[in-house]
């Protein structure tokens, strides 16, 4: 099946609707929230989460014995929450940093679900089998009820967003400052971390435990090149993400033996390849344009500095000894003194120049804005 088919019957088709409006819910929720995990500076938390609901997962089947994701999920999010808020607590009680603690909670919780995993896969209990999607991801397994379950938790979350934003806002560029206010930096905090776990476990069924924080984080990253305001930023994000799901699973669906969730991982990569690159203001391209064009302009200026100090070393400009130094000048100069008649600042005949009213003016003019003990 081709790409093009596939769009074709994403409208007709149960499966291919449900898994492609799951995978955009979800794409969508990521950016948006990940968006302040990325300007928090918390890239890594996303990762930490992910795998600290690990074993609320395994627990919640051990408790109940049934695979239903909304208790599996429930797990998850009570397992995350904990993680979470121990990364918090070592960080503010001890003088461990927030990458050592990150790093702790990850490896001892992603053990300890594993651990429990391999117990679960030995018990007798032929209902435990498809556990591990959780560690991939298997986007195939969505039904129409954990869509509608996205959907409910993205319109929370918006109107959640929508409601503190200022809050958020502040609290983001300036806590102190957020403090003075008289604001609940810790309520605030609470909130935005309790949104992105919740974002975590909704996705960990699609793209898995192991590539979670990559679709959290990676329509962020691409959408932070391209604005420095925080509002399109975060729409830009939950685009970004939204189509990230889309064109995933839609390659994914046209080829065989493609896992949903690592292609939708990749086309978020791409966005955010693309965005390094092509982006206006931070751009890798435009940035090297913008770095060629000002060290032409400095050419410029210093070419045109030289030639003021020339003239001004010589009270007649057209003396041969004058013009033997400004044409020698012109042999290694020649794209420069071009680009300076262009410009109206110079006045080439033949091979001798002159500088213009304009051009004397203008070094003139940078001369006098030299510091005096220059």
């Amino acid at each position: 099946m081709s790409i093009q088919e596939y769009f074709q019957l994403v409208w007709n088709d149960y499966t291919l609707r449900t898994i492609t409006g799951g995978t955009a819910v979800l794409g969508a929720i990521c950016g948006m929230l990940g968006s302040f995990a990325v300007l928090r500076k918390e890239s890594l938390l996303g990762d930490a989460i992910s795998h600290a609901a690990l074993p609320g997962i395994a627990l919640a089947f051990l408790i109940t014995g049934a695979k239903d994701s909304g208790v599996l999920l429930l797990g998850a999010l009570v397992s995350g929450l904990i993680g979470t808020f121990w990364i918090r607590g070592i960080t503010s009680k001890t003088h461990l940093k927030s990458d050592t603690a990150l790093g702790l909670i990850l490896s001892i919780f992603f053990g300890f679900g594993m651990l429990l995993l391999t117990f679960i896969q030995k018990q007798p209990n032929a209902n435990q089998a498809g556990l591990d999607k959780y560690l991939f991801g298997q986007a195939a397994t969505l039904v129409e009820s954990d869509v509608r379950l996205m959907i409910i938790v993205t319109g929370i979350s918006l109107v959640v967003m929508l409601l503190f934003w200022k809050e958020f806002k502040l609290l983001l560029f300036d806590e102190d400052y957020t403090k003075t206010l008289g604001f609940n930096t810790k309520f605030i905090d609470i909130i935005i971390t309790f949104l992105i776990v919740l974002a975590i476990v909704l996705g960990l069924q699609t793209v898995g435990v192991v590539l979670m924080s990559a679709i959290l984080l990676a329509p962020a990253a691409a959408a932070r090149q391209w604005t420095n305001n925080l509002s399109t930023m975060v729409i830009l994000a939950a685009v970004f993400g939204a189509f990230s799901g889309v064109f995933g699973t839609a390659i994914s669906a046209s080829q065989n033996n493609l896992s949903t969730g690592p292609v939708i991982v990749l086309v978020a990569g791409v966005f955010v390849l693309f965005s390094f690159i092509f982006s206006p203001k931070r751009g890798l391209l435009f940035r090297e344009i913008r770095f060629r064009k000002n060290r032409s302009d400095l050419q410029l200026m210093k070419t045109l500095q030289f030639m003021y100090s020339i003239a001004e070393e010589h009270e007649n400009i057209s003396h041969p000894h004058a013009i033997r130094i400004l044409n020698n000048f012109h042999g290694f100069t020649k794209t420069s003194l071009k680009k300076l008649e262009n410009e109206g600042l110079i006045a080439i005949n033949g091979q001798d120049w002159a500088l213009t009213p304009k051009g004397f003016k203008q070094a003139q003019e940078m001369y006098n804005q030299k510091p005096a003990n220059e």
